[in-house]
């Protein structure tokens, strides 16, 4: 009789623990586990339930288990999933998220984070909310991306008919085509897999994503091209924050700032020692001719933007 009890005891508090939370969001995110933008969704996570209660609950998928990039933010506006990270993948939405990773633009993350807090940048945020239906809740900033190959690529001559991945993203295109290579749009998730087999030949990211996909296993080189200042912006779906009540709402930004700060000290400690990381792996850095690279498709990129668009290139240009 006692064990009967006993066991009814287990069963009814077991129950009580695994109760549902009011609030259930899903993230998916491009990088995997070791990433920190993972680590600061799983920081974010941890805040939210002990903030709330138990109220609001946190999953995040890694390495595009849920979806690739532009399949979650669809997935977000259909209310299927809730949160990723992203930016200027937003272009296939409105222009003005091109500024995001607009190549040969900023000339460090000084120009970047004025423009994000700048009017612009505001506006940005403006239309992530009323034309796409996502609400940044802070951001990360990035480290430059740079190109990877298995031959040294000093010079745009040099990138004649190289077959390299780029994200979705329109100005992505326009710059490497105008530089004389043959970008491939592909989803994150294939690009390991593509360079191991030949189907693309180099591809261009930050260090941090190059380390993390372990490019160092399939390509030689890092060019030093530096060729876009960029940041990501987490995001979650406006109807589905808009569903939170307002305390709930309050949780949700205080927490997702200290994401942000937590991600920050993330990436400002992975930056002092990556490079190094990454030439213990056996990769070699190439100093390139990043005059010659801007000279070539300053003009194309330029010339791809809408008329609205330039006059905001030219105001943040000459100011």
């Amino acid at each position: 009789m006692l064990l009967a009890c006993f066991l009814c005891g287990s069963l009814f508090f077991g129950c009580k623990q695994k109760e549902k939370p009011e609030f259930l969001f899903r993230a998916s995110l491009i990088v995997n586990e070791n990433h920190t933008w993972f680590q600061a969704f799983e920081y974010f996570g941890q805040t939210l339930e002990e903030r709330s209660n138990g109220r609001m609950k946190l999953q995040v998928y890694p390495s595009e288990q849920l979806a690739k990039e532009i399949e979650a933010i669809r997935l977000i506006q259909a209310e299927v999933i809730d949160m990723t990270v992203t930016g200027s993948m937003l272009n296939n939405w409105f222009e003005l998220a091109a500024f995001c990773e607009l190549p040969f633009f900023f000339k460090d993350t000084i120009e970047a984070r004025n423009f994000i807090h700048g009017p612009i940048g505001k506006e940005m945020e403006h239309q992530m909310i009323n034309v796409t239906g996502l609400r940044p809740v802070g951001y990360f900033q990035r480290g430059p991306r740079h190109l990877t190959s298995n031959r040294p690529i000093k010079h745009p001559d040099d990138l004649q008919g190289l077959i390299v991945r780029v994200p979705n993203v329109p100005s992505f295109v326009t710059a490497w085509s105008a530089l004389g290579a043959k970008p491939t749009p592909m989803a994150f998730s294939e690009v390991f897999t593509s360079l191991q087999q030949g189907t693309i030949e180099a591809q261009e990211n930050p260090f941090d994503l190059i380390k993390n996909a372990g490019f160092y296993e399939v390509q030689d080189y890092i060019n030093l091209t530096e060729h876009v200042i960029s940041w990501g912006y987490p995001v979650i779906g406006e109807k589905q924050f808009q569903k939170l009540p307002e305390d709930l709402k309050t949780i949700f930004l205080k927490a997702a700032k200290d994401m942000q700060a937590y991600e920050r000290h993330l990436f400002t400690e992975n930056e002092k020692h990556i490079k190094d990381e990454l030439a213990a792996k056996g990769m070699t850095f190439i100093e390139v001719n990043k005059d010659a690279y801007i000279k070539k498709c300053e003009d194309a990129i330029y010339s791809s933007l809408s008329n609205d668009m330039k006059k905001v290139y030219k105001k943040l240009k000459n100011p």
